[in-house]
């Protein structure tokens, strides 16, 4: 393990906290983030870093120009899907070499057990828990550098609603599947069928890592929605607004009659251009659920 590490620290609107965390994942050598720090002294919060979001990694050939390179382009990808400055923050950054004091534990310690629902609970792999109910659907993750903890109000959403609206035995699919947590979360639920997909190579085998050590049947693979042969029963499709409204035909498509699909990843303010799509093809709104600035709408074919 090297003696340094770097921390990069950018400036961004909490809300597409995870959005960048994806991002850089993705395109960076990153080890770990950290989202926000909170200090508390006698139960009170004293300091927060919430909005800076601590990207770090090991490889010291990066420089500041490289990062202002890989921001300003992905600012401007992130424009051309809808966002706005306001949306995004400034992306104001600075870098810092630091001694190494294990970044790794340091940010397994940000993440805590977390009760979605009265009978879905999310827990770190790395921490001990017992069931407080029969009936609780327990998730062991290991986060990875995938998309998808379980601590998103997103992602919440989609597990929110497959334990409202899906059937048991139901054939299932995860478009975009990250960590593959939804999909684990069907499977528990009764489903027969488990698939999941995802754009991105790096997140294919943390997935199946993680249906391995929840004991579950999933098949995961790298594909897109386009691409998908079989038609089934329920769908989750937690991905950007602008990229569920561009892909709502080929969703469509893979739904059996009478299919239940859950779309997520939508700002409030960005709900009209899922619902614009949702109308084109003709799908019949169910319900839409909120999480803070965070929808998700359930749709029937």
């Amino acid at each position: 393990m090297s003696d340094k590490y770097i921390e990069l620290q950018v400036k961004i609107n909490p809300e597409i906290e995870d959005i960048f965390s994806e991002i850089c994942f993705e395109n960076l050598p990153c080890e770990g983030v950290i989202l926000a720090e909170e200090t508390y002294k006698d139960l009170e919060m004293v300091s927060s870093t919430e909005g800076t979001l601590k990207v770090f990694f090991t490889d010291s050939c990066i420089s500041s120009d490289d990062i202002s390179v890989f921001l300003s382009k992905q600012r401007k990808i992130l424009k051309s899907r809808g966002f706005s400055d306001e949306e995004l923050g400034s992306f104001e950054f600075e870098i810092f070499e630091k001694e190494n004091q294990d970044w790794s534990k340091k940010w397994k310690e940000k993440w805590d057990v977390t009760y979605v629902s009265d009978r879905i609970t999310i827990v770190p792999d790395w921490i001990e828990y017992s069931s407080k109910r029969d009936d609780e659907v327990v998730i062991t993750l290991e986060p990875g550098c995938a998309f998808g903890t379980g601590t998103h109000q997103t992602t919440q959403l989609c597990m929110k609603a497959i334990e409202k609206y899906m059937i048991k035995n139901a054939k299932m699919a995860d478009i975009g599947m990250g960590s593959g947590i939804l999909a684990i979360c069907a499977y528990k639920f009764g489903a027969k069928n488990v698939y999941g997909c995802d754009n991105d190579p790096t997140v294919i085998d943390v997935a199946k890592e993680n249906a391995i050590k929840n004991n579950t049947v999933c098949t995961f693979e790298l594909n897109t929605a386009d691409k998908i042969n079989e038609k089934f029963d329920f769908i989750c499709a937690n991905i950007l607004h602008n990229v569920l409204a561009e892909i709502m035909g080929d969703l469509k498509s893979i739904m059996e009659d009478a299919a239940i699909m859950v779309l997520s990843g939508i700002l409030d303010e960005k709900k009209p251009v899922v619902m614009d799509a949702i109308k084109k093809y003709n799908l019949n709104l169910i319900e839409e659920m909120h999480q803070d600035q965070w929808v998700a709408l359930v749709v029937r074919k």
